[in-house]
C-alpha cells in the first residue's frame, strides 16, 4: 500500500475531529470559547469554523494573525479615523475588529466572495457590530474615490491579491493623495507591484514597508500529550498564515498628517510591545 492509499484509507476511518488538523481546530476553538484572547482585537468573537482556508482561521483565533501589523493597528486605531473602508475584507477580521476598536468611526467593508460576505455578517451579528459595518460586494476606483472624497481622514485597508495595481490610483482616485493606507503587496501575482504603488504615492505619502515576519511552533499555546505527539509540520501549519512567499505590506501616511502619526506611533508601538 502506499503512503498515498493509506493516507486517503485513514482519511475515510478517522473521524475528522480526531485528524491533526481537525483536532488542532477544535482545540483552538474550545480554548477560546471562539473569542481572540490577544492582539489588536483581544475580545472579538469568531465564527465556529473556517469558511475557506483553515490555515488563516487558527491564527486569527489565536490572535496572531499579521501581528507584523499590530503596530500599525494600534496607531490607526489612535488616530480615530471617521471612516474606515475594508477592501478584501473576507469573514470580516479587520472590518469588524476595526468597527469595535473604534466606536466613533462609519466601516464599509468590500467582499466579492458571496461565501466571506456570509461569513463577514454572521462575524458583525457575533459581536453586535451589524449596524456598524456596512457590507458591499465588488470596489472599484470610482468607489473608492466617491468614500474617501467625503472625509477629511479616512482610513483604507486594503487585501486584494494583486488587485492593489489597479485599485490604489491616485490619478484615477485623487482623494487617495490624503487617505492613510494599509496594503498587503501581492508581489507573487505582479512582480513590481510595490514599486508601483511607491513611486505613485511617494510624492504624498511617507512609506513604510512592513515585513512578514518568521513564526515557530512556540506560537502555538495549546500543547499537550496529543500535540507534542504530532509530527512538528501540523503545528507550523497552525500557526502558518498559507503564504506563498514571504509577504509585505506598505502602511502610508499623508504628509500632511506625518508629525501626529509618527507620535501616535512611537505611543503604539510602545504599547504593543508592552502587551506582546
Amino acid at each position: 500500500m502506499t503512503s498515498g492509499t493509506f493516507a486517503k484509507l485513514a482519511r475515510k476511518i478517522i473521524p475528522a475531529r480526531f485528524r491533526p488538523i481537525g483536532y488542532l481546530e477544535n482545540l483552538v476553538g474550545a480554548r477560546t470559547k471562539g473569542r481572540i484572547p490577544g492582539g489588536p482585537f483581544a475580545g472579538m468573537r469568531c465564527i465556529g469554523t473556517a469558511v475557506s482556508n483553515a490555515q488563516i482561521h487558527i491564527p486569527k483565533l489565536l490572535g496572531i494573525y499579521e501581528r507584523e501589523l499590530n503596530p500599525y493597528i494600534e496607531e490607526a486605531c489612535a488616530l480615530h479615523f471617521p471612516l474606515i473602508v475594508n477592501v478584501g475584507a473576507a469573514e470580516g477580521y479587520y472590518a469588524v475588529g476595526m468597527a469595535l476598536r473604534n466606536p466613533t468611526a462609519k466601516v464599509i467593508a468590500f467582499e466579492k466572495e458571496a461565501a466571506e460576505r456570509w461569513a463577514l455578517a454572521e462575524a458583525a451579528r457575533l459581536n453586535a457590530m451589524t449596524d456598524r459595518v456596512e457590507i458591499r460586494t465588488i470596489c472599484e476606483r470610482e468607489d473608492l474615490e466617491r468614500l474617501v472624497a467625503h472625509t477629511s481622514r479616512a482610513l483604507v485597508i486594503c487585501d486584494v491579491e494583486g488587485y492593489e495595481a489597479v485599485l490604489l490610483d491616485p490619478a484615477s482616485a485623487p482623494s487617495l493623495r490624503r487617505a492613510f493606507i494599509l496594503v498587503e503587496l501581492h508581489e507573487f501575482i505582479e512582480r513590481g507591484i510595490g514599486k508601483k504603488i511607491r513611486e505613485r504615492f511617494l510624492a504624498t505619502h511617507e512609506i513604510r514597508q512592513i515585513e512578514q515576519q518568521d513564526r515557530a511552533i512556540a506560537d502555538f499555546p495549546f500543547q499537550n500529550f496529543y500535540t507534542r505527539c504530532l509530527p512538528k509540520r501540523y503545528l507550523h501549519w497552525a500557526v502558518g498564515e498559507s503564504r506563498p512567499e514571504r509577504m509585505s505590506w506598505f502602511w502610508m501616511v499623508p504628509r500632511t498628517a506625518t508629525e501626529d502619526s509618527q507620535k501616535i506611533r512611537l505611543q503604539a508601538t510602545a504599547s504593543s510591545r508592552a502587551t506582546a
